[in-house]
């Protein structure tokens, strides 16, 4: 309920003209069954033995209930209206919001939040409270001026039935209290198996292809089946739970009915009430059921946008674990360009994933490092990147700790292509440039030649070429090109190569090689590679194993000094061990 005001509060003008609009046609639809009332116990009567004075009068009343009608009619769509626009609006910028929060937040608490827990909050539970928004205004203020404004004119028809009528109150509250207090977790839980489920269909989306080639679809459509049974019996659960709501109140409401029609046949027979207001009465209390069930229903939607409300939370409210530095990159050739101070990092603060790595990198350098699967090549530059922080330690950019320097600033200066890169469903012009404006078309075109990437052009729309989600309509090594034209066309200080020509042929990749340095001798390189023909030419290469660097120097020095270097190197370079 808090989120829902925190989200309505900046449209109050709007919301206080839609809730009057709501509360008057509430009100006016409160008004014809009194009129209905004074036509039969007092109206009709008068016919008898009376003239056409009595029927215009009925006329009269007759015309009145139509515009009442009529103007209830139309102050409750314009109410709705308004009401779904607040809805949608708020929505919006909670979107927007949660959407800001997540980029602001570390890889780490992205790690612990999950990815598909974050696009479950960022569509289901952001729905749930477009629901309830809109509910609330509907239902939330309409319900209760009919249920108070219809014990109020029950009041002044016959208090006395009145009384027996809100005798029932007490306990349907009870009621309604009970199993929204129960309804509350078990949405809670629901959204935690939508979580699972949405992982699941993105495995299965990313590794479709996979999955067929192994013949492996029987499998996952029995994994999908079973996540998706989870969500399904935990939602009914929820549903069943609140679903219980709706026919005990009836049941309770009807036993009202039944007690008033019984005092008011006794009331009638004795002369203390009318057949009229016997009727109207009755209406009214149809009103207030009718109340009653908006009310429920809007406990059912606020239980269930409760717990999409604390998830929403859970993520605005969380405390970033990584602040932003204060200070922009200054350049300053006389110092190393990036330099490791003794770091140390593990992901899960168990299992150590870097120990001890220090090294140091001039500008224009080049630095070549190689290491098993899982030896922690990619974490130094996440490291390096700060996507996280590390244990302890430092890392240096021109002298100055990344930690002091503003995250845009130091990530501008680094262009990096990564193992498991994205191409976006764009033209591979929009791939390149990526909404950089600096970015110029001779950019683009340099970036283009040094990755090597004149495939572009032998397309028919060249530039404008269209590419799939992921780059499925390209083969490896295109999209590798076409990601190190993205990474060199920004012009870094530093550029990152995360295994980025294990897709290219030999020639090409050396190709690519002697390109960068030509078009790029000022810049600095990371070359991270499984080929020793990738490496060879670094200033230094670093040879790294469970997170320590083994070894270290040019590929000569490694050659002499290094068993498992010349190791690689025997089986890659045929021959070439000292």
């Amino acid at each position: 309920m808090k989120m829902i005001i925190r989200l309505v509060k900046p449209y109050w003008k709007m919301l206080t003209v839609s809730l009057t609009f709501k509360s008057a046609g509430a009100l006016a639809d409160l008004f014809l069954p009194w009129i209905i009332a004074y036509m039969i116990d007092t109206e009709i009567p008068k016919l008898q033995g009376s003239g056409s004075e009595s029927l215009r009068s009925l006329y009269m009343l007759g015309g009145l209930m139509v515009f009442i009608a009529f103007l209830g009619l139309y102050l409750n769509v314009a109410a709705n209206r308004k009401a779904e626009l607040i809805a949608a609006m708020s929505v919006k910028t909670l979107r927007h919001d949660l959407f800001a929060k997540i980029e602001k937040l570390s890889a780490n608490q992205v790690d612990q939040l999950t990815r598909p827990s974050l696009i479950s909050r960022m569509t289901t539970d952001t729905y749930n409270m477009y629901n309830a928004t809109a509910s609330m205004q509907r239902l939330g203020v309409r319900a209760p001026v009919l249920l108070l404004g219809g014990i109020l004119m029950s009041l002044l028809l016959d208090p006395f039935l009145t009384l027996i009528m809100v005798a029932m109150l007490p306990l349907i509250i009870i009621i309604v209290y009970f199993f929204s207090k129960r309804g509350i977790p078990l949405y809670k839980r629901t959204q935690g198996f939508v979580d699972k489920l949405i992982r699941k269909l993105r495995e299965y989306v990313s590794g479709a292809r996979v999955v067929r080639a192994l013949s492996m679809s029987d499998h996952e459509i029995k994994k999908f089946d079973e996540a998706n049974k989870n969500t399904i019996e935990s939602e009914l659960h929820a549903h069943i739970t609140m679903a219980k709501i709706n026919p005990m109140m009836n049941a309770v409401m009807n036993v009202g009915l039944v007690l008033v029609l019984v005092a008011g046949a006794y009331r009638i027979h004795e002369g203390q009430t009318e057949k009229g207001q016997i009727m109207a009465f009755v209406t009214y209390f149809t009103i207030i059921l009718t109340a009653m069930m908006s009310i429920t229903r809007v406990f059912v939607l606020a239980s269930r946008a409760t717990a999409s409300a604390e998830r929403i939370d859970e993520v605005l409210n969380m405390k970033e674990d990584m602040l932003d530095g204060e200070e922009d990159l200054v350049i300053d050739p006389s110092k190393p360009i990036i330099e490791f101070r003794n770091v140390y990092f593990s992901y899960n603060q168990k299992e150590a994933n870097l120990t001890d790595v220090s090294f140091k990198l001039y500008q224009g350098q080049t630095l070549g490092i190689i290491g098993a699967t899982g030896s922690g090549k990619t974490t130094l530059i996440n490291l390096l990147m700060r996507f996280y922080d590390v244990d302890k330690g430092q890392i240096l950019i021109y002298g100055k700790d990344i930690k002091s320097l503003k995250q845009n600033a130091l990530r501008s200066q680094i262009g990096v292509v990564f193992q498991n890169d994205l191409i976006f469903a764009d033209s591979i012009y929009g791939n390149i440039q990526f909404n950089r404006d600096q970015i110029t078309n001779q950019d683009i075109e340099t970036a283009t030649r040094v990755a090597q990437a004149a495939f572009i052009y032998d397309k028919t729309d060249e530039m404008s070429h269209q590419m799939a989600q992921r780059g499925t309509n390209l083969s490896g090594g295109q999209k590798q090109r076409v990601l190190i034209a993205r990474a060199v066309a920004g012009k870094p200080q530093i550029i990152v190569l995360d295994d980025a020509s294990s897709a290219l042929d030999y020639q090409t990749d050396m190709q690519m090689r002697n390109s960068l340095k030509k078009e790029l001798k000022d810049t600095t390189m990371i070359i991270i590679a499984q080929r020793i023909s990738s490496l060879r030419d670094s200033q230094l290469i670093l040879l790294i194993d469970d997170g320590k660097i083994i070894a270290s120097g040019t590929h000569e020095e490694l050659l002499k000094t290094s068993e498992v270097y010349q190791e690689i190197a025997f089986y890659q370079l045929g021959g070439e061990k000292s």
